[in-house]
């Protein structure tokens, strides 16, 4: 991006001559967009200047690009590291970025300020703090919250040695905060009953992209409506996929970063994308969904463009935004499997309420039991069902083992909690055997092995 300083009245028929040399759509809508705000509302004294950012398609020298693409990694002895966590909504992510001094394996030793290069492990990264009460998690007068370095990823943004470190965040006495929900899914994934089991997760994230300021999905007329849903789904075409140059780049920077990505597609509502992660074994699944909203937001903020995880974005006709979570243990994925993935249903049944109330913020507006949901109040399960809380593939039934898929988790939930809570209802928790009994015959799971 050069940088042009020019007055913001007098010269503004000169800035649309400028414009008018570039043929790109890009240009085109930038130039008349000025324009029209200058005519609303510039103002008016001709000794007051304006910073516009002009992109040519035939620039020879883009200075910030040229800065951004730095290699550093010939010229000091240092990466950068950008510590990401959540901050005080339990949705919005929170980054800032440190300098730590690296040294090949070979000339390591053993120093607080020198870390060996690759960073192989969260535990070779020092802690940090950053202000709690500018992002709503303490007061003022004891501000300090310490990040815990969990997992690293490839930095996609930065490239070369440079990392994104998911962390938690602590109190100064090393207590978890209140808005820390990975301390009490690593507790329960240690378990040993967990740890045996080997549970894993694929989980399935949607989200909508919005027109910046006005908050209107992405390819849908300011104001208005696109033609009824049907062709948009895995769509292809200008008037049916709207986003998909931010999906491609958000699947390669995954990719990159070491994220287990497996795929991604347009969805019902136009606008509206999904992209799956898994299969993780374990609180690895929800590290890697924080990482890659972490990307995705970063991408869609190159891109101009507002994320949303809103689970109803759009009320009327027109599809939600969930984060389906499908899960399964070893003894799922073992003969006779399907018993066991039945008892599993039993149990989360039980828990129904439970479940539903950590499954994400604003949910009840999309599980209305329309648009390929179930009532938010009613527990089911089908098999190649999706208007219910719980479904089982047909490959599942077919070969009496494999996985089950809960549908009802929003797309703002919280993957710490969701994927915790699975595994602690279907392995730790035992109910008694009259609300067994009970739950088995009102799902019709009757004569369980």
């Amino acid at each position: 991006m050069a940088q042009i300083l020019v007055p913001s009245t007098q010269w503004k028929m000169k800035i649309a001559e400028i414009y008018s040399t570039y043929t790109t759509p890009t240009t085109s809508k930038m130039s008349s967009l000025l324009l029209r705000q200058n005519k609303k509302g510039a103002p008016t004294s001709s000794n007051k200047f304006q910073v516009l950012a002009i992109k040519s398609e035939n620039s020879t020298i883009n200075r910030l690009e040229n800065l951004l693409n730095l290699d550093i990694t010939p010229y000091t002895n240092k990466i950068i590291a950008e510590y990401i966590w959540i901050g005080g909504t339990g949705i919005d992510m929170r980054s800032k970025s440190r300098s730590i001094v690296v040294h090949e394996q070979s000339n390591f030793s053993l120093s607080s300020q020198t870390i060996p290069s690759p960073v192989e492990h969260p535990s070779e990264i020092p802690k940090w703090n950053y202000d709690g009460s500018s992002t709503g998690q303490t007061t003022g007068v004891d501000s300090e919250v310490y990040l815990y370095p969990q997992a690293i990823f490839k930095d996609p943004f930065r490239g070369g040695d440079n990392i994104l470190v998911i962390c938690d965040s602590y109190t100064q006495e090393g207590e978890p905060i209140p808005t820390n929900k990975r301390h009490g899914a690593a507790e329960i994934f240690s378990h040993p009953k967990v740890v045996a089991e080997v549970p894993w997760f694929g989980i399935e994230q949607e989200y909508t992209l919005l027109q910046k300021n006005v908050k209107w999905p992405l390819g849908w007329p300011l104001g208005g409506y696109p033609g009824p849903q049907g062709p948009y789904y895995c769509g292809t075409g200008a008037d049916k996929s709207f986003g998909r140059d931010i999906a491609d780049a958000h699947y390669k920077a995954c990719l990159y970063a070491g994220i287990n990505i497996s795929g991604t597609n347009g969805e019902v509502m136009p606008g509206q994308w999904e992209y799956q992660v898994g299969p993780c074994v374990g609180i690895e699944a929800a590290d890697h969904i924080w990482c890659s909203r972490y990307i995705l937001e970063r991408i869609t903020e190159q891109a101009g463009v507002v994320l949303s995880f809103d689970p109803k974005p759009i009320e009327g006709d027109w599809n939600g935004a969930g984060c389906h979570t499908n899960f399964s243990t070893k003894s799922m994925r073992e003969d006779d499997g399907y018993e066991v993935i039945k008892k599993a249903i039993i149990n989360l049944s039980l828990r129904h309420k439970e479940h539903i109330s950590a499954y994400g913020e604003g949910n009840e507006r999309r599980l209305t039991g329309k648009h390929e949901t179930t009532n938010i109040d009613t527990f089911s399960w089908g098999v190649a069902n999706r208007g219910c809380s719980i479904r089982v593939g047909r490959d599942t039934e077919k070969n009496g083992k494999g996985y089950m898929e809960d549908r009802r988790p929003a797309s703002n939930m919280d993957p710490y909690v969701v994927t915790a809570l699975l595994a602690e209802t279907s392995i730790l928790w035992e109910p008694t055997l009259e609300a067994e009994a009970l739950a088995a015959q009102n799902t019709s799971l009757k004569g369980l092995k």
